[in-house]
């Protein structure tokens, strides 16, 4: 069972993501990550093994002016555990980052319809073919991040939990669920996003399960 973590408000956002995978780990994972913006660059950091080799990756990135980030622990279920299959991905063109809990069953189809406009892939992942689709339809509409995630999510088939993020608004998550978990905790201006309560119980009580 992968675990979702993200977080939008005033504090320094990813030491509470961070936090929040420590949290998830019951969950078990074979690699972990985290995505952000800063100084105007969508980061997206991730290791292959537990939590300790990813933080050391991180000790080495400015993050304290970050105050959205979102973070994922995954089990391999398509490509082997490693770096470049580890969650977060980005778009091609590197101004979106995705987190994705679930399997994607027409990610084939996808991905070659997508390698027909001239996308390539970095993963063997069923998930970056969901951040190619969902860049893809922003630039071919015209539309803003959140209805490209709603059509491309018309595209799919399967059972997925997401958060995506986008270096142009480096305050938003646009997040959503079919047949797989997800919890928005509320506090004051703040939110919280995970897979399931026990990483923002201790930061709120006011959480809403979203429903399909």
């Amino acid at each position: 069972m992968c675990g979702i973590i993200g977080y939008a408000g005033h504090r320094p956002a990813v030491p509470v993501v961070v936090e929040g995978l420590r949290r998830l780990e019951y969950r078990g994972y074979d690699s972990a990550g985290v995505a952000f913006v800063r100084q105007g660059a969508l980061r997206v950091v991730r290791a292959k093994g537990k939590l300790a080799a990813l933080e050391e990756k991180l000790a080495q990135e400015p993050v304290s002016t970050a105050t959205c980030a979102m973070g994922h622990t995954r089990w391999a279920t398509h490509g082997e555990p490693n770096d470049a299959n580890a969650h977060p991905h980005y778009s091609q063109s590197k101004t979106l980052a995705i987190i994705h809990n679930g399997i994607i069953e027409n990610y084939n189809v996808l991905r070659e319809m997508l390698r027909n406009h001239d996308y390539t892939f970095q993963s063997d992942t069923d998930t970056e073919v969901l951040v190619q689709l969902i860049e893809y339809i922003k630039q071919t509409n015209h539309c803003d991040l959140c209805t490209a995630v709603q059509l491309a999510l018309h595209e799919v088939v399967g059972a997925y939990a997401i958060a995506v993020i986008e270096k142009e608004n480096p305050d938003l998550i646009v997040a959503a669920r079919k047949s797989s978990p997800l919890v928005i905790g509320i506090r004051g201006n703040e939110r919280f996003l995970a897979s399931d309560a026990t990483p923002i119980i201790e930061h709120t009580k006011e959480v809403v399960y979203l429903n399909d």
